[in-house]
């Protein structure tokens, strides 16, 4: 491997996309998100609408 490397050569926004939003990735607790998933198939919906609606109602909470 080299001490220094010189990159003022190289393509510059090369994965730009603007206006493309970034998505925060969450990781779970492997029991909460098993708990989480099996509670998302009971009800028939996604896991992703579950955490988002719990993730939402505790905000809500919160800032009470």
């Amino acid at each position: 491997m080299k001490k220094e490397y010189d990159f003022s050569t190289g393509p510059r926004g090369k994965f730009y996309r603007k206006g493309e939003r970034f998505r925060l990735p969450i990781y779970l607790d492997a029991h909460l998100q098993n708990r989480l998933r099996r509670m998302a198939k009971k009800n028939h919906e996604e896991l992703n609408d579950i955490v988002e609606r719990l993730l939402k109602r505790e905000i809500h909470l919160s800032i009470k």
